[in-house]
């Protein structure tokens, strides 16, 4: 099988995050970088499917320079080989477009996205990949599994669950179920450096939408603890200083 994994780089989990002064980017000052976890679900099951059936995983990132480091962790964890589109991923329209782009004749037979990035929570690339480059996508995979030209897929639903049998080509957003993902060890590691990582330049796409303002949550309020034999108390204060009844 030939398969595309596509990666995002996105701050730790443990990151404070804090925005610049005039609150329209992401400060990076301080911020650890890694790959995004739900993608490393979808790269964990594409290195399983090219063991089974000796095929390549390609991983690709839109990003600058600086998500080279995050690009060699994927190579380390079993990838073959590896694409940087050189620009900034601005939104999910044009990360989908880079993507398209360059998979349109490449003959994946399958590619890859997590469900979504932990840092925009959009889960909108499968879907616009897909969409672009006319073949089927499903959102929030479960498990897949691959029967000669067509994939097996199990997804949540509300009160149960579908099964889906979807011809390949296929664009699929995983999420957990899907498989394990995998700690790079030191062959990987070491091999990495050598597996090659090609740079190429950004489609123009048309601008749809800028982003004009993040703000951070309102901080919480102090908490009142209620003992639990004091209900009176409870409802009188959930009634008049919550109001919420």
């Amino acid at each position: 099988m030939n398969i595309l994994v596509c990666i995002s780089n996105v701050p730790d989990t443990t990151s404070k995050i804090t925005f610049t002064s005039d609150h329209t980017s992401l400060n990076t000052s301080g911020i650890q970088f890694i790959v995004n976890p739900y993608d490393e679900i979808a790269l964990s099951k594409a290195i399983g499917l090219a063991e089974e059936g000796n095929g390549t995983v390609t991983v690709i990132n839109i990003g600058e320079t600086g998500t080279e480091a995050t690009i060699r962790k994927a190579l380390a964890t079993g990838a073959d080989q590896a694409v940087r589109v050189n620009a900034v991923p601005r939104d999910a329209w044009f990360v989908a477009h880079q993507i398209a782009n360059y998979a349109k004749d490449k003959g994946f037979d399958l590619i890859l996205t997590g469900r979504e990035s932990i840092d925009y929570n959009g889960a909108q690339v499968a879907a616009f990949v897909g969409e672009l480059l006319g073949i089927p996508s499903i959102s929030t995979a479960k498990k897949i599994d691959i029967d000669g030209n067509a994939a097996t897929v199990e997804r949540e639903i509300e009160g149960g669950k579908e099964v889906l049998s979807i011809p390949l080509p296929l664009v699929a957003g995983t999420a957990e179920g899907v498989a394990e993902p995998r700690i790079p060890n030191m062959r990987g590691i070491m091999s990495a450096r050598t597996k090659p990582l090609d740079v190429i330049e950004p489609v123009e796409v048309p601008v749809l939408s800028k982003v004009v303002r993040y703000e951070t949550p309102e901080p919480r309020g102090a908490v009142t603890w209620v003992d639990a034999g004091e209900v009176e108390k409870l409802v009188d204060l959930l009634h008049n200083k919550a109001k919420v009844i």
